[in-house]
């Protein structure tokens, strides 16, 4: 299906909500100085549809969100990609399921912001459609910032200013928060000669790296300083490839380590062909993440038995990009759809005022039995500093 028509779909079922999201009030940190983050990741809606087994899974992965949410309370959620397992739906209801994942969030009135995966890119799902239908929900900042049919779909920022910023056109933010969209997957409605599903690039492109530099640089040139900022993106990049394979610490990068990490340009070749183990298209994001002053963090999903961070500072084997310090972090899998049995959960990241005058945020893992494990200070001696081992627990529908 051509982007015009996919988009003229994706507008019509924008208009049919009739919910304008554009008026949300903007994102500000508490009146004591705080701002805290829920990251769920890969809950794979509708996986199993067709069995028994999928509308369980479904309502448990939300139950995971809800009880979550009941928990932490957080100032503002994100939805870290592989809303929908888009590979097993069908095209009259894929986006539907989004329904259910953003319920919890409206019955308890939080705001949120999603990027999407490569299950969210699929024959029968469409990115923008199924942004469309996100929007028709009270609540949704994700949008699409960057036009053009290589992009994606969620590429924005949101900023989030002080308590006291009574006019945000006034005011510096004190964070912004990037939401990147590796894609991957297959192009919606797209057959090759043989009639095989098209694959869909999986990094972010570089039509989205020249706006995150464009945009920031403008951010900065405007404020005359630097915006202490996280950014969000499924696939994580090929530099958490090579940290892995430095050794993740149990003590020093606690979490989970069962799987080998799979980076954006994965399957690819480096003259766009697929069918390679790895092509370097995401060296362009890379360098652009590594060289932004502030970018604290950069946090993704994808494989689902990983949740380690690791500070990537300095050279590695085969990236043509020298890190500057920024912490690559996964997630915890939310959703009891996609692979494995490990303990569902969420992220939990907590930003402060004061400590973000040091560029320091915390974090922990919250469980959906509701412990609290991996409690980790993402500060400047992460990687050095011991921690307790990660339990590896596992739990089952």
């Amino acid at each position: 299906m051509q982007q015009s028509a996919i988009l003229a779909l994706a507008m019509a079922a924008a208009a049919q909500g009739a919910v304008d999201n554009s008026k949300l009030s903007p994102l500000r940190f508490k009146e004591d100085g705080t701002f805290h983050i829920s990251v769920f990741s890969d809950l794979h809606m509708g996986m199993y549809s067709m069995y028994p087994r999928g509308p369980k899974q479904d309502a448990k992965s939300v139950s995971v969100m809800a009880s979550i949410l009941d928990i932490e309370k957080p100032d503002f959620a994100v939805i870290n990609g592989d809303l929908i397992n888009g590979d097993s739906t069908r095209v009259e209801n894929s986006t539907h399921y989004v329904d259910q994942i953003v319920k919890p969030l409206v019955d308890r009135n939080l705001t949120w912001g999603s990027a999407y995966g490569n299950h969210d890119h699929q024959p029968n799902l469409s990115g923008e459609l199924l942004l469309a239908r996100e929007q028709t929900f009270p609540g949704a900042r994700t949008k699409s910032m960057v036009r053009g049919a290589a992009a994606g779909s969620t590429n924005y920022f949101v900023p989030v200013y002080s308590a006291t910023c009574k006019d945000v056109r006034c005011c510096a933010p004190k964070m912004i928060l990037w939401f990147f969209d590796s894609r991957g997957g297959y192009y919606y409605q797209q057959r090759d000669r043989l009639g095989r599903a098209v694959h869909h690039p999986n990094w972010v492109d570089e039509s989205v790296v020249a706006w995150f530099e464009e945009t920031n640089a403008r951010i900065e040139k405007r404020f005359n300083r630097v915006i202490p900022s996280l950014g969000f993106v499924h696939i994580p990049v090929y530099a958490s490839v090579e940290l892995q394979t430095k050794g993740v610490h149990p003590n020093r990068q606690p979490g989970i380590d069962d799987e080998s990490a799979s980076p954006q340009a994965q399957g690819w070749c480096e003259d766009g062909k697929h069918d390679c183990k790895y092509g370097k298209q995401d060296t362009a994001f890379m360098k652009a993440i590594a060289k932004t002053k502030g970018m604290m963090g950069l946090f993704s999903g994808h494989d689902h038995a990983n949740s380690w961070c690791y500070k990537w500072d300095g050279e590695l084997p085969g990236v043509a990009v020298k890190g500057s310090g920024i912490n690559l972090c996964y997630g915890q899998h939310t959703g009891y759809g996609g692979y494995g049995d490990w303990i569902r959960g969420s992220r939990e990241i907590f930003v402060s005022l004061d400590k973000l005058k040091d560029m320091v945020i915390d974090s922990h893992i919250r469980t959906e039995r509701g412990e609290v494990i991996n409690p980790i200070s993402l500060n400047a001696t992460y990687g050095q500093d011991m921690y307790p081992v990660s339990p590896n627990d596992k739990t089952y529908l």
